[in-house]
């Protein structure tokens, strides 16, 4: 790992717990997915589960800290990867498909949430039906940054992959 692609992980990282402390007020519609399936898609797999290790663990010093904080960096660090191995299989990933994939990854990190509290809330269904709406605006959210975004991140990366992948 080079120093331009940990000054682009610490960047990124910045931007998502700025953008989570900044839209707190807001249930569950904040940057950080959308910058880690980002991140994973231009920089890999390994950088976006160090990124959703980082954005996790400094928005929670601001937000509070809990047991939920190992699960939160176990569910982004999935999306990460996940968007890390879409990636290198696929490099020009239409941004509409990516939108798509933005909300899934919302849906699919609120499943993999309630799926780990069901120890403290007693009723897996219970527990998720009662998310479920906060889910979909984390879903919404993530294909509105994702469209927000993008053309801007991507200007970053490509300079990236000009300046390091290709020499």
């Amino acid at each position: 790992m080079n120093t331009y692609k940990i000054t682009l992980i610490a960047l990124l990282a910045s931007l998502a717990v700025v953008g989570r402390y900044a839209l707190a007020f807001i249930p569950n519609v904040q940057p950080v997915t959308a910058i880690i399936i980002l991140g994973g898609i231009w920089l890999g797999p390994l950088s976006a589960v160090i990124l959703a290790l980082l954005i996790t663990f400094l928005s929670n010093v601001l937000l509070g800290m809990g047991i939920w904080t190992i699960w939160q960096i176990v569910a982004w660090g999935l999306i990460g990867f996940m968007s890390g191995i879409l990636g290198k299989c696929w490099r020009e990933i239409p941004l509409p498909l990516l939108s798509i994939f933005g909300a899934f990854s919302g849906l699919l990190y609120g499943f993999i949430i309630s799926l780990t509290m069901y120890s403290y809330a007693g009723s897996f269904w219970g527990y998720y039906l009662a998310g479920l709406p906060f889910d979909l605006y984390h879903a919404i959210g993530n294909a509105v940054f994702i469209f927000v975004l993008s053309p801007v991140l991507s200007k970053l990366f490509q300079r990236y992959n000009k300046q390091w992948i290709l020499t």
